[in-house]
């Protein structure tokens, strides 16, 4: 008996080292995230439109991004963060999410990079949350445009669901990953958060208990977007109000009285 209690000792170490790391890992992924939202706010005239921002359903930011070539096989791999529009327009709590795919060709040497996806409507996230999608097949991706003053007359892009980014040494430019995947990471979530709540529960939940790295994240992409309604597409800021109209009684005059002239 007394041989069991160092070994469940050791254990027990094993398994509280073990959920540290795991935790400290999410946070590292949150923190990246958080450096890749501040970049692209900072340079608005070489980063992504501020219209396509302002009118997105969702944004997914995946730092890191693994990208490997050996001879005639290649693939991506990757581990981000989802943000989706609530009613009123805010962002949700983030989400954390596996990109993954692979590609054919004449390639070698690996990339790391940093993505970002920009959603344009509910149904895309919907499938995530369901299970997975795979750009290009389960929905439209296009390269996203770049630059303030990008012109949607002569962008046959548009009709896409979701616009793709990546950002090298501090610039974004589109990029192109039809063929990869994207899913929830359950696991992550749960490490994160710790609170045994689905996907679609920590997108939806309101007041939400969060990690600080989750409450700057969602507070720095909100000072670059404003709050739009998803149902409607406009501004969610409050209706004006009409003043008042005052009313005055004029005490009827008394009989045999004179008339109150103004």
């Amino acid at each position: 008996m007394k041989r069991l209690i160092p070994i469940a000792g050791a254990l027990l170490l094993v398994l509280v080292t073990t959920t540290a790391l795991a935790t400290s890992k999410t946070e590292e992924r949150m923190d990246a995230a958080i450096e890749v939202i501040q970049e692209f706010t900072h340079i608005p005239e070489q980063g992504i439109p501020p219209r396509i921002l302002n009118n997105a359903y969702g944004v997914a930011v995946l730092p890191g991004v693994i990208k490997i070539g050996l001879t005639a096989f290649g693939g991506r791999y990757g581990k981000g963060i989802l943000v989706v529009r609530q009613d009123d327009g805010s962002w949700s709590n983030p989400a954390f999410i596996s990109l993954g795919g692979g590609s054919f060709g004449l390639q070698i040497g690996a990339q790391s990079t940093d993505i970002v996806l920009v959603f344009k409507d509910r149904r895309s996230i919907d499938q995530i949350v369901d299970g997975k999608i795979t750009l290009g097949a389960d929905a439209s991706a296009a390269v996203g445009p770049v630059g303030r003053q990008t012109s949607a007359a002569t962008d046959g892009r548009l009709a896409a669901e979701i616009y793709s980014y990546s950002r090298n040494r501090g610039l974004f430019a589109g990029v192109a990953i039809d063929g990869a995947w994207l899913g929830m990471d359950r696991i992550s979530n749960e490490q994160y958060y710790g609170n045994g709540m689905s996907p679609q529960q920590i997108l939806d939940a309101e007041n939400m208990p969060t990690p600080i790295s989750a409450t700057q994240f969602v507070d720095i992409l909100s000072a670059s977007t404003p709050q739009i309604r998803k149902s409607t597409g406009r501004v969610a800021r409050a209706a004006p109000q009409p003043e008042p109209v005052q009313t005055y009684a004029i005490d009827p005059v008394p009989e045999g009285g004179d008339e109150m002239t103004f």
